[in-house]
C-alpha cells in the first residue's frame, strides 16, 4: 500500500486505466478460462453443469439470478465472485460510493476533484470491500437499498435541495463492485420496482432530488423456486432485466456428496483422541441424503439440503465421541449404532409428505436402513458373507452396542473367522493399516448389513443389540 499512488496526478503517471466493473470481471474471467483455473473455488459438483453457465454469463457481462432449493451453494458462489475483481481499486478519498478518480459522480468527489485537481487524494479499496449483500426481508425499504435524506445533515444547516444531505443506501455504496440480494422473492414488489433503473438504466433516484447518479455495478440475486408461490414472486419487469438465470442443483452423485462432507464437516478436536471416519460411514450418510431426494414420502419442493449430510456427519462423530469417552478409548470411530443420532439432525431438515404424528420417525428409520443396506450390497458381495451366515447357523451369537468396547467387538473376528473377508472388503479403500476401532466399526456394519439383507435376525434392547441366525 505504501508504494501505491496517493494523489490523482500520481495515479495518471502510473498509466492506470479505469474499466467498468463488468469489463473487469470479464477480463479476469478470460484469464481464468485460459489458464484452466476454476471460476469459483470450494464448490463441488457443478463443474459440468452450473460453472459453464456462470462462465458464459460473466463473459457476456450479465447480471445473474441463481435459482435453486436450499443448501445448493448459491450464496457461496455469489460471494466467491469477488475473487474475479482486481485486488485493489483506487477511489477518491472519503467517497461513500467508491467514486472513480477519473469520473467522479457524487457531489463530494466532484467538488474535491475540482478544488484539488491533480492533488486530489486517492484511497485504495480491496476487492473484499467491493461486495455488498442484503438478505431480502419483507421490511426492507427503498431507503435501505437506494438511500434517504439524512435529517442530521439537514439539522447541520444544509438545504434539503443540497445533494450532500443524502444518505446513500447499500446499492450506491457498492458502486464499482458486486451487489447481491439473497431470497429476492421475499422483497416487497413495490421495493423491487426500485431496482428496475439499477439493472437497465444503471442509475438511482432518491425522492424528489433532481440528481441522476449513474452507477457501475453487477447485480446478483438468489431465489428458491418455491418462493414464487409460497412467500412472494419476482415481478416480471425485474426478471426481464437479469441477463442470465442459472439453475443450481444438489449433487448428482454420492461420491460428490462425500467430497462435500469431507470439505465441510467440522470434526471435533480433543486432546489425546484421534477421530477417524470410515469411508463406508460417510457413504451411508451421503446415500441417505440421495434416497431422501428420491423418496415420494419427502417434500421435494422443499428440498433436502447438503447441510443435512454435513450435520449428520458431525452428529455421528459426536455420538462416537460420547461412547469413546465413556469407555475411555483413544480412537474415535463412528459405528452403525451411532446412526441413531441422525434423528435430531434430520428432523428439521426434511419435510415429510404425511400428517400422521409419529410416522416421520418410521420413515426416517426406513431411509437410514435403506442407505445402510445399499452400501452393504455395494461393498460386500454374497460370496464373501455366505460363510458368515453359515457360522451363525451353527449357533454363534454376536452382541454390539454403546457399552461394547473396541477389543470386545474386534474379538468377534477371532470367534468368527469368516468375518475377516467381508471386513477387509469394507475397509479395502481405507488408507494405511486399519486400527482396532476401524475393524470394530466394520464388524458392526457387516452384521447390520446381513440383518437388513434378511440373513440374520436382530434383537435390540436398552442400547444393546444381539444378532443370531434366522
Amino acid at each position: 500500500m505504501a508504494e501505491k499512488p496517493v494523489t490523482l496526478g500520481e495515479l495518471r503517471k502510473t498509466g492506470w486505466v479505469s474499466r467498468p466493473v463488468k469489463e473487469e470481471l470479464r477480463l479476469n474471467a478470460i484469464a481464468k478460462v485460459r489458464s484452466s483455473e476454476p471460476m469459483v473455488t470450494e464448490v463441488l459438483g457443478y463443474e459440468n453443469t452450473v460453472m459453464p453457465q456462470l462462465e458464459t454469463a460473466l463473459l457476456a457481462g450479465h447480471d445473474i439470478i441463481f435459482l435453486g432449493e436450499r443448501g445448493q451453494a448459491k450464496t457461496r458462489i455469489i460471494r466467491s465472485l469477488t475473487g474475479l475483481l482486481d485486488e485493489w481499486m483506487p477511489i477518491v478519498a472519503g467517497s461513500e460510493i467508491n467514486d472513480d478518480p477519473y469520473a467522479p459522480v457524487s457531489r463530494h468527489a466532484r467538488d474535491l476533484v475540482e478544488a484539488e485537481g491533480e492533488n486530489t487524494p486517492i484511497q485504495w479499496v480491496h476487492r473484499d470491500q467491493r461486495f455488498g449483500e442484503k438478505l431480502a426481508t419483507p421490511d426492507t425499504s427503498i431507503a435501505d437499498l437506494i438511500g434517504e435524506v439524512d435529517p442530521i445533515k439537514v439539522a447541520e444547516g444544509r438545504y434539503l435541495s443540497d445533494e450532500l444531505t443524502l444518505h446513500y443506501g447499500l446499492v450506491p455504496r457498492t458502486n464499482r463492485g458486486i451487489f447481491a440480494i439473497n431470497e429476492l422473492p421475499d422483497l416487497a414488489e413495490r421495493i423491487q420496482v426500485g431496482l428496475l433503473n439499477v439493472l437497465e438504466e444503471r442509475d438511482i433516484q432518491v425522492r424528489g432530488y433532481k440528481i441522476r447518479l449513474p452507477l457501475d455495478l453487477m447485480l446478483v440475486a438468489s431465489a428458491n423456486p418455491e418462493d414464487y408461490t409460497n412467500r412472494g414472486r419476482i415481478i416480471t419487469p425485474l426478471k426481464d432485466r437479469f441477463g442470465s438465470q442459472i439453475r443450481t442443483h444438489y449433487p448428482l452423485e454420492v461420491d460428490v456428496e462425500m467430497d462435500i462432507i469431507e470439505q465441510e464437516a467440522i470434526v471435533p478436536s480433543v486432546d489425546g483422541l484421534d477421530v477417524v471416519i470410515p469411508n463406508f460411514m460417510v457413504e451411508i450418510i451421503a446415500t441417505l441424503s440421495h434416497l431422501a431426494r428420491q423418496s415420494s414420502q419427502v417434500n421435494q419442493s422443499s428440498g433436502v439440503s447438503v447441510r443435512m449430510s454435513v450435520s449428520n456427519t458431525e452428529a455421528v462423530v459426536a455420538s462416537a465421541l460420547r461412547r469413546s469417552l465413556r469407555l475411555e478409548e483413544t480412537t474415535i470411530v463412528p459405528r452403525v449404532g451411532d446412526l441413531s443420532a441422525l434423528v435430531a439432525t434430520t428432523a428439521g431438515k426434511i419435510e415429510f409428505e404425511t400428517l400422521e404424528e409419529g410416522h416421520e420417525a418410521e420413515l426416517l428409520d426406513h431411509l437410514v436402513s435403506s442407505a445402510v443396506h445399499g452400501v452393504f450390497r455395494e461393498l460386500v458381495p454374497a460370496e464373501l458373507y455366505a460363510p458368515v451366515v453359515d457360522a451363525f447357523e451353527e449357533g454363534v451369537v454376536a452382541k454390539t452396542g454403546d457399552d461394547i468396547t473396541v477389543d470386545a467387538a474386534q474379538m468377534l473376528v477371532s470367534e468368527i473367522p469368516a468375518l475377516s473377508a467381508p471386513v477387509q472388503a469394507v475397509l479395502g479403500d481405507e488408507e494405511g493399516e486399519p486400527s482396532a476401532a476401524m475393524v470394530a466399526s466394520a464388524v458392526e456394519f457387516v452384521l447390520e448389513g446381513l440383518h437388513l439383507a434378511k440373513r440374520l435376525n436382530k434383537e435390540s434392547s436398552g442400547g444393546r443389540t444381539q444378532y443370531h441366525s434366522r
